[in-house]
């Protein structure tokens, strides 16, 4: 298994000392858990967000509300000439 050095600031230090501790994990264990967990969420939204471009450069340019339509609308928001969502 590989080994990785990471350098942490002493307050990350210090959480990951008393988590270690309280939970009777090691502080490898922690962070190895901790970056498998960032790296499956934000390798899923990546993912998502690529799969999303794809399909938008598939669709139709009708399927889409011009930026500055969605802007217009959203700066209505909350006001009395509140507008209605660009279809």
């Amino acid at each position: 298994m590989p080994t990785m050095t990471l350098r942490l600031d002493d307050e990350t230090h210090r959480r990951l000392d008393r988590l270690a501790s309280s939970t009777e994990r090691s502080k490898a264990f922690l962070a190895a858990k901790a970056l498998s967990d960032y790296l499956d969420m934000n390798e899923w939204q990546v993912d998502e967000i690529m799969q999303t471009l794809e399909e938008s450069d598939r669709a139709p340019a009708s399927a889409f509300v011009a930026h500055r339509r969605v802007t217009s609308w959203l700066k209505s928001w909350g006001s009395d000439s509140e507008g209605e969502p660009p279809r």
